[in-house]
């Protein structure tokens, strides 16, 4: 009986890392045909600012080819410009239990980059309220890829 719990522990920790380490590769973004982009990986220290505005949109998307696990994505109006917010995986944020709608007034801390040509945030902290999701530490390693690590 031992003997199983351990292989059901194994395939169960195997599981979780693959899931965090197709995140982690390179994916076509939404929209699909483009420049391959690491959603999980893109992180620039030079780039990283704080934004704040209201949530105009909210949308899933599967990032990569053949991608399985989606991802949360916000669109932010700011006093200068509406741009793409990308969090992370769907279930990571879930088990936050913070949810995101339009009209939400918010604050992002995160590294801005051109993705496909676009200005786009990659969120290490979203301030929404009271409740703050951490996304990625100060390095922009995303907190998802240690989930199962815990």
């Amino acid at each position: 009986m031992k003997k199983i719990s351990t292989i059901v522990t194994v395939i169960g920790t195997l599981s979780l890392l693959m899931a965090a380490a197709g995140w982690a590769q390179p994916g076509m973004g939404a929209g699909g045909g483009g420049p391959r982009v690491h959603y999980g990986t893109m992180w620039e220290p030079k780039t990283v600012e704080t934004l704040s505005g209201e949530v105009v949109g909210v949308d899933k998307y599967l990032p990569g080819r053949g991608g399985t696990s989606y991802g949360l994505r916000l669109s932010l109006k700011t006093e200068k410009e509406t741009i793409p917010v990308v969090l992370g995986p769907v279930s990571y944020i879930e088990e936050q239990r913070i949810k995101f709608a339009a009209n939400d007034k918010i604050g992002v801390k995160g590294s801005k980059m051109l993705i496909q040509g676009q200005p786009t945030i990659i969120a290490a902290e979203v301030k929404k309220g009271d409740q703050v999701l951490k996304l990625r530490n100060a390095d922009g390693v995303p907190f998802w890829l240690n989930q199962g690590l815990r």
